[in-house]
């Protein structure tokens, strides 16, 4: 008999007025033309032209005269690797330029998904009972794209969910490209992604053991250059420049809403998108709080497990995670270290589930086989969806297994709390399945989460459904942990 749980009026779909600027790539010829005519125009063309698109698109964008100008040093700088000077241009041609350059990109325009839910920082001005939440969700727009997007609310006493409503705007950030690098940890990677011995070499023997992004990329274009590198050897120092691109940290607006702000890909590791971030709120041995999420980085061939860090959701500090603790996806972290070691949940080999132990939250070692399928609707493969929540009967993990026709039901299991290599109990049936109404979608037969919470003995789940829209059921804790300690 499955355990009951209810249903929560809340819903999120794609909404596709959510648009950001990016920019808009013509192709080399078509670029210098186009930048040939702009230049060209005379001064009154030109601004009666920049006028009427600033007529039409400047209440759907927050500076967006920014965002023109953004653009403009990239075709300027492109220009420029052509050797053709763009000469001296007045403040209004070079945003009407970069306005040629840019395109509006809808960012949860297909899909609205995979959420996880956090305790929010900020838990002032509440009424008692009551708990202030963000929750994160996987957007995806035009070409399959994902980023990662936020909405906040309250969860009052009675359990009822009431989330604030998004502003107009929707806003990217500002890149800070990390600036040293160690070689040691640095070839440690490289040797996981199995790049090509003698093009690393070739790359790093030009650097000191620290070294910055500049030197870097400077040592990748002289291997570039060489007219003796075959079509695989040019991809391999690509990569090692894709791995640089991943270290950065993003900076928002103090004056956006949670609402308003999306971590879109920008490294070229995850150009084709950025998958299924867990959050968690870690507490450090010192009491200090920290937000990590683990997420899977996607760049239309390969994956990289990466991992973002924050304490407030305006300063974020992406890095990869290395070791062969860190591969495939499924990646979740404990929300505490676990006898002085950081933990971690992890599904190395695509079935079943492991756990991990590390002194460095960044560097994996071999994880241990913690859990394989045991049920039919688990027998494709098992994983966790979202980072253990602690109890005082031990670590409660929310599932999700695969089984016939590819369904993806949630389950629960519990952990032993000194030892969470021992399972204490496992649902024998899936604690959520897609009904009737929740089938249909992008991909059919999904219920899937990235994270869940605790508040007044009530396990809330938000959970995707079938990778289109998303909701959120809560379940009794005390009824859920009787359950699994008697075996599920």
């Amino acid at each position: 008999m499955r355990l009951p749980v209810t249903r929560k009026e809340n819903t999120f779909s794609p909404d596709f007025r959510k648009v950001i600027l990016r920019y808009f790539d013509n192709g080399p010829d078509r670029t210098i033309a186009l930048v040939e005519k702009i230049i060209s125009m005379p001064e009154k063309e030109a601004h009666d032209a920049f006028v009427e698109t600033l007529r039409e698109f400047s209440r759907r964008h927050r500076n967006i005269t920014r965002r023109f100008q953004q653009n403009y040093e990239m075709v300027k700088n492109f220009m420029q690797e052509q050797n053709i000077p763009l000469g001296e241009l007045s403040a209004e041609k070079k945003m009407l330029l970069g306005s040629f350059f840019s395109l509006e990109y809808s960012v949860e325009s297909a899909a609205f998904f995979n959420p996880s839910i956090v305790e929010s920082p900020d838990q002032t001005g509440l009424e008692e009972g009551s708990k202030r939440i963000i929750v994160s969700f996987r957007a995806t727009g035009e070409g399959h794209i994902s980023s990662i997007v936020f909405h906040t609310g309250v969860i009052d006493s009675s359990g009822e969910m009431h989330f604030e409503k998004g502003g107009r705007f929707i806003e990217d950030a500002l890149m800070v490209k990390r600036k040293r690098y160690k070689k040691s940890k640095f070839c440690s990677k490289l040797e996981e992604m199995k790049l090509p011995g003698d093009v690393v070499r070739a790359v790093m023997d030009q650097l000191n053991d620290i070294f910055i992004y500049g030197e870097l990329v400077h040592a990748v274009k002289n291997i570039l250059r060489a007219n003796n590198q075959n079509e695989a050897k040019r991809r391999a120092a690509e990569e090692i420049m894709w791995l640089a691109d991943s270290h950065y940290e993003l900076t928002f607006s103090r004056d956006t809403h949670i609402n308003e702000r999306v971590i879109f890909p920008i490294s070229f590791a995850e150009r084709k998108g950025i998958e299924d971030a867990r959050f968690v709120k870690f507490t450090h041995n010192n009491g200090k709080v920290v937000y990590y999420a683990t997420y899977t980085a996607f760049d239309g061939v390969a994956i990289l497990p990466k991992l973002i860090q924050t304490t407030d959701f305006y300063h974020f500090k992406v890095k990869p995670l290395h070791g062969t603790g860190a591969q495939n996806k499924n990646l979740a972290l404990f929300p505490r270290k676990i006898n002085g070691k950081y933990a971690m949940l992890s599904r190395i080999d695509g079935i079943n589930s492991y756990i991990g132990f590390s002194d460095n939250i960044n560097i994996w070692g071999q994880p241990i086989l913690l859990q394989s399928p045991r049920y039919h609707w688990e027998y494709v493969q098992i994983g966790n969806c979202g980072s253990p929540i602690e109890t005082s009967e031990g670590w409660l993990v929310i599932t999700h297994g695969v089984g016939p026709v590819r369904r993806y039901c949630l389950g629960a299991s519990l952990l032993d709390l000194e030892d969470p290599t021992r399972e204490i109990g496992r649902l024998k049936e899936p604690l959520l399945a897609a009904n009737e109404t929740e089938r249909e979608g992008y991909v059919p037969n999904v219920v899937y989460s990235c994270g869940s919470i605790i508040h007044n003995r009530q396990l809330f789940v938000p959970y995707g459904m079938s990778d289109t829209s998303s909701g959120f059921i809560s379940v009794d804790m005390d009824e859920l942990l009787n359950r699994l300690k008697k075996g599920g």
